[in-house]
């Protein structure tokens, strides 16, 4: 039976609509998520189900619809729990005028910041599509990764009623083969990584939405660490993206040590150990400082 549920939130005044729409608007097909104006649509899956999340956004609050299209038994959906997410979702939940606060002095990312005041960072829907993203977007250009992204979503996703396309779960990636993420496109690597992850979900082994709650980053990081194809550079961006954590070093990310560069105006391309370094001054905020980096001109 079809159910849905709707809420409405304050945005601050500082809040940053572009970034969200561009990150969740990454595929220009659409096929899961669409950008229309100030509106984005979602499909994603809600307790094993097909559902469509729809938001609007106006000057100073979002509006959010979650449409399910047959929950199981007596279950129901709570305004709460919507509300949660879209926050989750949103950045709303990241304590950002405190960075903002004690950046404000530093000499080459303070002027940044000032000029990119109120950025959050937008999270995927959950952990497992953060993390999906991350293995996907392993050392190859963001167009090729969505492009293996849009196949895995057509070739494991649900339609929802609305027609829109919902990222797998882990559940249904786990009934694959690795062929068939071959066929999608993932290298033998990756594709035993995802499934080695969606397995390890699948069978409680991995609580991913628990860890939304307690958030044991250690925990998190041993864990994910001992899958095989999973590194650093994947945990610490998943831990940004799907958990709202700020404080994961992106010091392997090409995207940041450039725009580092450009920042320094440095003569030469920066490596990780110095970017490490130099990211090592802004702990406790060091992936939202990433993420003010990647949304630098240049």
């Amino acid at each position: 039976m079809a159910s849905s549920v709707s809420c409405v939130i304050a945005l601050p005044a500082d809040f940053r609509l572009a970034g969200v729409l561009a990150f969740h608007g990454r595929d220009a097909q659409g096929v899961a998520e669409q950008v229309d104006g100030r509106a984005l649509r979602k499909g994603l899956m809600w307790q094993g189900q097909a559902a469509c999340l729809a938001i609007r956004f106006d000057a100073a609050h979002a509006v959010a619809e979650l449409a399910v299209d047959r929950l199981k038994g007596s279950a129901t959906i709570k305004a709460q729990a919507v509300a949660d997410l879209v926050r989750r979702m949103l950045g709303l939940t990241q304590p950002v005028e405190a960075f903002e606060a004690t950046s404000r002095r530093h000499p080459q990312l303070g002027p940044l910041v000032a000029r990119q005041a109120g950025l959050r960072v937008p999270l995927a829907a959950t952990p497992f599509e953060a993390l999906t993203w991350a293995i996907t977007g392993q050392q190859i250009s963001v167009a090729a990764a969505i492009g293996i992204r849009r196949r895995l979503i057509r070739l494991a996703g649900s339609t929802h009623s609305t027609g829109l396309l919902c990222h797998p779960d882990a559940e249904r990636i786990a009934r694959l083969g690795e062929s068939d993420l071959r066929g999608a496109g993932f290298s033998q690597t990756k594709a035993r990584a995802l499934l080695d992850l969606s397995r390890e979900i699948a069978a409680g082994r991995l609580p991913l939405e628990a860890w939304t709650v307690t958030l044991p980053v250690e925990e998190i990081r041993a864990q994910l660490l001992s899958l095989r194809g999973v590194g650093p550079w994947t945990v610490n961006y998943a831990l940004l993206r799907g958990f709202g954590w700020l404080d994961g070093s992106l010091h392997g990310d090409v995207a940041v040590r450039r725009k580092l560069q450009i920042l320094l105006r440095a003569p030469e391309k920066l490596g990780e150990d110095f970017t490490r370094r130099w990211l090592a001054d802004f702990t406790p905020w060091r992936a939202l400082v990433a993420a003010h980096l990647w949304a630098m001109p240049g």
